[in-house]
């Protein structure tokens, strides 16, 4: 196994890898919400940088790309319009997504300066402050929370407009990831491109899930998902990632906060996944279970999976633990430190088990 993660803007070091050198690309690129405000996620990534993955792809490689439910069709037209042919759309579900709406009422009341009267509170403390729990309540016809240090205060409306719109938002919770399963083309048949190159196939046989062919739905095991599955061992599950799995190897880096994305109840507080300072600070960090299936099924064995939006590097991490090499770009020097480290203890692990 190697591995090696470059440093720079991922269009500029993609130009420097050779053609035809790579057998998969894994990547959670940026989806284009204008996340934190930050320049990095102004837009999905352009044609371009899929026009680059396309040319070190190995014929009939395979591509899976991360993407926003509101940016996925941008995402898949980017990456079609470069040169690969759109094979499938892989839906990661999940139960423990917040939402980060707007309570319509208590807008109505502040554009008329209008004063909400509280009329009870809810301790928030330890896990709880950040929660499902906090979620469950915050819809409630009768008003809203609101939150401090250590308590939720609830709000009645104060003008007949704001009563009249209570219980209004302007957002779904969000349970689902969209992965785009797309494809360079062949060169010949699946059969002669399979021979000549390695590449052009997926691997059923070693992703089967109890038996069953893998599926294009990935769930994460929770409560709220497998109540509507009425046969849930048929799909891979995952949940999302662990603070255990985001911070293995980092035992000597300063634990910080994530960055948040406002959570609906005056945005100012820590998203419920990043409520506790980590090690690993990255704010869209996925679990390297997910990672490694996703890489076990467009990677052939001992292939090299190449991930142009390293982050903290759970690509890799994944990449080296199913026995694979591994090219990571990540513009960003600080979680380049970090994915070096995650996947050094990976690969020490792996080293260990092969004694």
């Amino acid at each position: 196994m190697t591995w090696t993660i470059h440093n720079g803007d991922c269009l500029e070091v993609l130009r420097t890898l050779p053609a035809a050198s790579v057998d998969a690309v894994v990547t959670d690129p940026p989806y284009g919400l204008s996340f934190m405000g930050k320049r990095w996620d102004y837009d999905v990534p352009a044609v371009d940088v899929w026009a680059e993955c396309l040319r070190v792809l190995r014929p009939g490689g395979h591509l899976l790309a991360f993407a926003g439910t509101r940016t996925q069709h941008r995402m898949a037209v980017r990456i079609e319009d470069a040169g690969f042919e759109i094979r499938d759309m892989i839906a990661w579900v999940y139960g423990s997504g917040f939402p980060k709406s707007l309570d319509v009422s208590k807008a109505i009341d502040k554009a008329a300066g209008a004063e909400r009267e509280v009329i009870g509170s809810y301790k928030a403390t330890g896990t709880a402050r950040n929660s499902k729990h906090i979620g469950a309540k915050t819809h409630a016809a009768i008003g809203e929370y609101e939150r401090d240090v250590d308590c939720i205060f609830q709000t009645a409306p104060a003008t007949d407009a704001a009563r009249q719109w209570s219980g209004w938002g302007t957002a779904l919770k969000p349970a689902m990831e969209p992965i785009t399963v797309a494809r360079k083309p062949l060169v010949g048949t699946v059969a002669a491109n399979v021979l000549e190159h390695g590449t052009g196939a997926l691997n059923v046989e070693g992703c089967r899930v109890g038996g069953r062919w893998p599926a294009n739905l990935i769930h994460d095991g929770s409560e709220e998902v497998t109540e509507l599955l009425s046969d849930s061992a048929r799909f891979f599950y995952c949940a999302k990632a662990s603070k255990r799995d985001r911070d293995e190897g980092l035992e000597g880096f300063e634990a910080r906060f994530s960055p948040t994305m406002g959570n609906g109840i005056g945005g100012k507080e820590h998203d419920p996944e990043t409520a506790t300072p980590k090690r690993n600070h990255h704010p869209t960090v996925k679990p390297t279970d997910l990672m490694r299936y996703l890489c076990r099924l467009v990677t052939p064995p001992e292939g090299i999976v190449l991930d142009p939006f390293t982050g903290s590097g759970s690509t890799g991490k994944a990449a080296i633990m199913e026995r694979l090499n591994f090219i990571g770009i990540e513009r960003e020097a600080e979680y380049c430190e970090i994915a070096r480290a995650r996947i050094s203890k990976a690969e020490r692990d792996v080293s260990k088990e092969l004694l």
